[in-house]
């Protein structure tokens, strides 16, 4: 069992001060970081005005080749197939924009899908002459494995599998969507920026030919961090659409030799205690015993979804059968931004997805915005009971 004082000890955001204290629900969007990944980060900076930026960044080599250890462990990957990167989105891009693509392919996507993956979707299909399709949903607002079956053909060359989304609690069947891809060759880019850090993510049982997570939600890591898993053989003979020479060796006036493993992938230049700060925020969650921490963040997922529909007015909007740490929630007669400035005035952090940010999604359901809460193991299950009692009296 999770040691949940040990957790909010550990968590500066969670000690106490005058008043209640503040109630914590967003770390979909960016989490509150343990105090090791603050101490680690901000004693690299300050060894870097000592020093500079090179002779710190020398000092931690070791260090540094762990994040990528650390990183395998949780995913069970092995270091050589994990790329760091400054985010999510820059780990999916790097890796979509380096799938040949030409004239008649196809490209699919999850209906909840992410605007950023879309986006470059319809941007790559534009240069290239290949089509974006939308992967339909079953009843229950996942996707639908049938109908992906019934879409896929040799023609299909990438398919945008989103693992769970920004709106909503929805988990979607992953390894069951990449079986079928992989059935007619297909290639799938998993896209966990929301399931890192609270969904368990085994490479091996996913399957999938890369996943893309960031460091600054349920990681707890620093912001500007994220990482790109690719399968080995990928690693090995994917040439990314930028190099670098970090990423490639110039051997010659007319030649160079990729690197050797999925360090291809990445560029020089970097956040070395960003990247320090967000090898150590797995570690600790490796110490605390991630099965545990999933358990912790899906019982106070479960506990809202149960306490919000019982305030008259209040609709909980999650789809799927598997459900993630995130809750939505729209409340009768009032903009989803007003509740999250009535909350933030009483000093509960919560945050809004709007329409834009899963079109396909939100304009399916008529829904232009919902209330996103989504706590971590740190938050108490008082401090989510005075967070329902807030929306309660919004209704009053």
């Amino acid at each position: 069992m999770l040691d949940d004082d040990r957790v909010r000890a550990d968590t500066p955001g969670c000690a106490p001060g005058p008043g209640p204290g503040t109630v914590f629900l967003d770390s979909a969007g960016s989490s509150l970081p343990p105090r090791v990944v603050t101490d680690t980060v901000v004693a690299h900076l300050r060894r870097e005005a000592e020093i500079g930026g090179y002779r710190a960044a020398n000092e931690r080599l070791d260090d540094l080749a762990d994040v990528k250890t650390a990183i395998g462990e949780l995913i069970n990957a092995a270091p050589e197939s994990i790329a760091l990167s400054d985010s999510a989105t820059r780990s999916w891009a790097d890796f979509f924009y380096s799938v040949p693509l030409t004239a008649g392919d196809r490209i699919l996507v999850s209906e909840a899908d992410y605007a950023s993956n879309a986006i470059a979707a319809l941007q790559r299909a534009r240069a290239t002459g290949a089509t974006v399709e939308k992967i339909p949903s079953d009843g229950t607002g996942q996707i639908d494995l049938d109908a992906l079956a019934a879409l896929v053909d040799e023609r299909v060359k990438l398919v945008s599998v989103l693992h769970a989304p920004t709106n909503g609690g929805l988990v979607n069947p992953a390894a069951e969507a990449t079986r079928i891809a992989h059935s007619v060759g297909a290639l799938v880019l998993l896209d966990a920026c929301q399931s890192a850090g609270q969904l368990p993510l085994d490479v091996a049982e996913l399957g999938v030919d890369a996943l893309s997570a960031t460091g600054r939600k349920w990681l707890r890591g620093p912001r500007g961090t994220g990482f790109l898993y690719l399968r080995p053989e990928l690693a090995r003979s994917m040439e990314p659409a930028r190099l670098d020479l970090h990423g490639a060796e110039w051997t010659g006036p007319h030649d160079y030799r990729l690197a050797p493993d999925a360090s291809r992938f990445e560029f020089w230049e970097c956040d070395v205690a960003g990247r320090l700060g967000l090898g150590a925020a797995v570690r600790y969650l490796l110490e605390l015993g991630p099965e545990d921490v999933y358990a912790a963040i899906a019982a106070r997922a479960e506990h809202l979804r149960k306490a919000l529909p019982e305030i008259p007015g209040v609709t909980v909007r999650d789809l799927g059968i598997r459900h993630s740490g995130i809750v939505s929630f729209t409340v009768d007669g009032f903009d989803s931004v007003a509740v999250r400035d009535r909350l933030l005035a009483q000093d509960i952090t919560v945050t809004v997805s709007h329409a834009g940010s899963t079109l396909l999604d939100m304009t399916g359901r008529g829904l232009a915005s919902v209330v996103r809460a989504s706590p971590h193991c740190f938050v108490g299950f008082d401090e989510l009971d005075r967070f329902v009692a807030a929306v309660a009296e919004l209704r009053a």
